[in-house]
C-alpha cells in the first residue's frame, strides 16, 4: 500500500508564527495565558500546555504580571483593549491575513458602507472580524442567507480566511442582487488554504482512501474533507493515528494524507508511520 502526501499540508504561516510567539515568550520566562485556544489542534494545545502555557476564556481570567496572548483567530477591538490594561504583555498572534479581514470591515464600516462577510458566525475569527464594523457587519454562511439581509449600501464582500471558494463567489453574486451599487468584491481566503485544497483535489482521484488530519472544530480541515470527498468516497478526518482503521483500508493499493492549516509535523509523521504499519500487513 502506497501512502502519498498532498504536496501542501500542515502548518501555515499564521499558525507557526503564533506558536512561535508563544514558544518565544516561554523561552523568556513568562507566564503565557492564551485567550481561547491559540489554534485549533487539540494534541498541539497538549503539547504547549504541558510546557506551562494556560488556556483562558476571558480577559479578566489575566492575572497581573501575566503575558496573553491573542489567538490566531483574533479577537474584537473591545477584547484587546481589555487584554491590555490588565495583563503586563499583550502578544497579538492575530494571523496577518485575519487583520487583512479586519482592516477592510474597519475601514468600510467607517465609510458608511455595509460589510457582508461569508463564513460560520460562531466561530471566532468572524466574531472578531464583526467587531471591526458592529453596526454594518453581516456574517452568511452561504448565499441562502444574503436574501435576509436588508438592502445593501456599498456592500464590501469578504470572507472567512479558510472557506471553500465556490461558496464565496456564490455569496458575491446573490450580493450584486441586494445592493444599491456594484459591490466590492475581495477574496480574503488565505494562499495557505487555497493550496492546500488545490493539492487535496490534486490528490483524491487517484487513491482508494484519503486521511486529512486535523481538529474536529477547524473550520480549514472540515474544507479539506469536503474537497477530498468530492473524488474519494472514503475520506475521513482524523485527529490522532489511534482513529485509523485498518478495516477502511482493506484492498486500498493507495492513500492519501493532508492535513489542516492547524496541524504539526509530529502529529503527521506518526498518521504516515500508523498507515505504513497497517499496508505493510496487507
Amino acid at each position: 500500500m502506497q501512502v502519498l502526501l498532498a504536496e501542501e499540508y500542515g502548518f501555515c504561516f499564521g499558525v507557526e508564527r503564533a506558536v512561535e510567539m508563544v514558544e518565544g515568550a516561554l523561552a523568556e520566562g513568562a507566564t503565557v495565558r492564551t485567550l481561547g485556544p491559540l489554534i485549533h489542534n487539540t494534541q498541539e494545545i497538549q503539547r504547549l500546555e504541558a510546557e506551562g502555557v494556560r488556556n483562558i476564556n476571558a480577559p479578566g481570567e489575566v492575572s497581573e504580571g501575566e503575558t496573553a496572548v491573542i489567538r490566531a483567530h483574533g479577537v474584537t477591538p473591545e477584547v484587546q483593549r481589555e487584554l491590555e490594561e490588565r495583563a503586563e504583555r499583550v502578544i497579538d498572534a492575530t494571523c496577518p491575513f485575519v487583520t487583512k479581514v479586519q482592516k477592510l470591515a474597519e475601514r468600510a464600516a467607517a465609510e458608511g458602507r455595509d460589510v457582508v462577510v461569508v463564513g460560520n458566525p460562531d466561530h471566532p475569527e468572524m466574531i472578531g472580524v464583526r467587531g471591526y464594523a458592529p453596526t454594518r457587519a453581516h456574517v452568511v454562511r452561504d448565499a441562502s442567507e444574503v436574501a435576509q439581509l436588508p438592502p445593501l449600501h456599498a456592500p464590501l464582500v469578504v470572507s472567512q480566511t479558510t472557506l471553500k471558494l465556490s461558496t464565496f463567489l456564490e455569496v458575491a453574486e446573490a450580493v450584486r442582487e441586494r445592493a444599491d451599487s456594484e459591490p466590492q468584491v475581495v477574496n480574503t481566503i488565505c494562499s495557505a488554504t487555497r493550496d492546500r485544497q488545490d493539492a487535496a483535489r490534486a490528490l483524491a482521484g487517484h487513491v482508494d482512501a484519503f486521511y486529512v488530519i486535523g481538529g474536529k472544530h477547524s473550520s480549514n480541515s472540515l474544507k479539506l474533507l469536503s474537497v477530498c470527498k468530492e473524488q474519494c468516497e472514503k475520506s475521513f478526518l482524523i485527529e490522532t493515528p489511534e482513529e485509523i482503521s485498518a478495516e477502511d483500508l482493506r484492498d486500498a493499493g493507495r492513500v492519501g494524507v493532508t492535513a489542516g492549516a492547524s496541524t504539526p509535523d509530529w502529529l503527521i509523521e506518526q498518521v504516515v508511520t500508523r498507515l505504513r504499519e497497517i499496508g505493510s500487513r496487507q
